[in-house]
């Protein structure tokens, strides 16, 4: 069946295209598009998987976040729209299985925690109805478990869990959480909870200063006790210690042309996979060894059709399979690994 809402080639550009850019914008643009397309000898580090899902038809609305669950072979979609289900579970192989709808509104990220007696999904809500401004734990099926934040109520990054717009959520094994917050409201913060929802510690306000955020929207960790979170407006990635909160560096060479979405390592932690909405790409940038951020490295890039916008991504962490939520396309696409 044809996909819905495809909106061009999903095969990276030319030769011919990348030529013609040089004569419209120049030697400035030529720099900026260095990695999207493999140099002379130089592999591409994922392929399209073209028959996942299987009948794309199920995505009714605007795809914004992904999360997979490694352990049960489980893919996740939020999506937006009226009278659409706001979550929907994918098989690995692209098969649909079920959805549910149950106090989502408006869901922005998405992430599943495993543990070693059971699984939960954990979404932001931004929506500015009944259900908004919150963090929700629900069960696998969808039966809501845990509220963070006052429904329906915007609130002041002067108490900790009264939220504004929370762009995403990273949960530890040991329940741990991380919240970025907020998606264009009046909180610019970062937030550690305990297992229990008791503020850790929290750092950022509005700004461009160091450990200050314009739209934090993506959060994740590495295995050295580094928070990554990506500033969005402010054109970077801003590290974190995870025990502390202390700033420990940011990235902001990579992202001249567009700011960074979304940030996920790959299943090995020697990259990081980071949707760059505006201009249609995920860079793919060498993750720093322990003791040292330095500054960005692109090595490889997927560049996606016009107007795909990749806003969300998330990573099979035991297969090493990148999904992408992209808002333009309304879809949600796969990337296999081919190293």
């Amino acid at each position: 069946m044809g996909r819905k809402g495809r909106l061009g080639p999903r095969v990276a550009m030319a030769g011919a295209s990348l030529a013609a850019l040089a004569l419209l914008w120049g030697a400035q643009v030529l720099k900026a598009f260095d990695f999207p397309f493999p140099r002379k000898g130089q592999q591409q580090m994922f392929k399209l998987d073209i028959g996942w899902p299987k009948i794309p038809e199920y995505f009714t609305g605007q795809t914004f976040c992904v999360a997979v669950d490694s352990l049960h072979g489980l893919v996740y979609v939020g999506q937006r729209g009226d009278n659409v289900p706001k979550v929907l579970v994918f098989s690995e192989e692209g098969y649909f299985l079920y959805s549910w709808n149950n106090t989502v509104e408006m869901p922005h990220g998405i992430f599943v925690l495993n543990t070693a007696i059971d699984s939960s999904v954990w979404i932001t809500d931004v929506g500015t109805g009944k259900y908004g401004h919150t963090v929700k734990q629900y069960s696998p099926s969808g039966k809501l478990l845990q509220i963070m934040g006052t429904p329906g109520n915007a609130g002041s990054s002067l108490i900790p869990l009264q939220f504004d717009q929370p762009a995403e959520i990273f949960v530890e094994e040991s329940g741990d959480m991380y919240v970025v917050d907020g998606d264009g409201g009046m909180n610019n913060r970062l937030l550690k909870l305990s297992n229990d929802s008791k503020a850790i510690w929290l750092t950022g306000t509005n700004g461009t200063g160091i450990g200050q955020f314009k739209i934090p929207h993506s959060v994740t960790m590495d295995p050295f006790g580094r928070v990554w979170v990506a500033d969005r407006d402010n054109k970077r990635i801003q590290v974190f210690d995870r025990i502390t909160g202390e700033w420990l560096g940011s990235w902001s060479s990579c992202f001249s042309e567009d700011g960074p979405y979304s940030v996920r390592f790959t299943a090995d932690y020697k990259y990081l996979i980071v949707a760059q909405l505006n201009i249609n790409r995920l860079a793919i940038l060498v993750a720093p060894p322990v003791g040292s951020i330095g500054d960005c490295v692109m090595v490889n890039a997927v560049q996606l059709a016009d107007e795909t916008k990749p806003h969300l991504v998330d990573v099979d962490m035991k297969r090493g399979a990148v999904y992408v939520a992209e808002i333009g396309a309304q879809q949600v696409q796969k990337y296999i690994p081919l190293t």
